[in-house]
């Protein structure tokens, strides 16, 4: 299986702290962000990294990161999305790198407490389909809710005004090779992008979407709030534990 970083887009809700850096690179207690979710994929046993960046200052990527050998890594992969397409049009750009195989998909400011080695192992035994992550958050209107039945997801609608579960849909996906053609399918939104919501429901009508509740705390850290939220949440216990 291979990974995949989504940190493109412009930080417009960061800003000004993103008029000089993309947001991906601001840091979350002591090390940048970018750090946690690239962690995560390598904790769950995944080395073959594709990190996906846009904006006027990507190259500030490769200044930090390099070939990924802070990680241990021998090399890491990069890509660049132009505009703000949405999030399926970023993973859409990794099709011939994928080459075929399955792929873990991690929104760049999404940061766990533990891991993900289960989801990933379970999706590794399901061969095709997708998996989504859930969490159960206090106020599950602001976000994608799924309605379950078992681990089967039935639905998932998007900041409903009454939420039929208290599970949202949170920034880490995983997808077999089929998700590409999914992509190419797709008519882009109200908001001029390419959604991910919009894979995810297609995986559902093929009756082939799982999902797994997330252990541990989660934050993405996209607003003022949630940066530092996710910065003491990293101060007080760490991130991305092996247990």
């Amino acid at each position: 299986m291979k990974g995949v970083i989504l940190a493109g887009g412009l930080g417009t809700r960061l800003y000004p702290l993103t008029k000089i850096t993309n947001k991906h690179l601001l840091p979350i207690f002591d090390r940048p962000m970018i750090y946690y979710p690239i962690e995560a994929l390598i904790h769950a046993g995944i080395r073959d990294i594709m990190i996906v960046t846009g904006g006027k200052k990507s190259g500030d990527f490769l200044s930090l990161l390099g070939n990924g050998s802070d990680f241990g890594l021998k090399h890491l992969n990069y890509t660049y999305q132009k505009g703000e397409g949405g999030i399926a049009e970023a993973l859409g750009l990794c099709e011939h790198w994928a080459a075929g195989e399955p792929i873990c998909v991690i929104l760049g400011d999404n940061i766990i407490e533990k891991n993900i080695t289960r989801a990933v192992r379970n999706f590794g035994e399901q061969r095709v389909g997708a998996k989504i992550m859930l969490k159960e958050v206090p106020d599950p209107q602001r976000f994608g809710v799924a309605q379950l039945k078992g681990e089967r997801v039935l639905s998932i609608e998007e900041k409903p005004k009454s939420p039929k579960s208290s599970l949202a849909v949170i920034g880490i996906y995983l997808y077999d090779a089929r998700v590409f053609e999914i992509i190419k399918t797709l008519e882009p939104s109200d908001r001029g992008e390419l959604e991910i919501t919009d894979v995810n429901n297609w995986y559902i009508r093929d009756g082939s979407m799982t999902c797994e509740v997330l252990d541990g705390w989660w934050t993405d850290a996209g607003t003022f709030e949630s940066l530092l939220r996710a910065a003491n949440l990293v101060a007080e216990g760490g991130a991305n534990r092996k247990e």
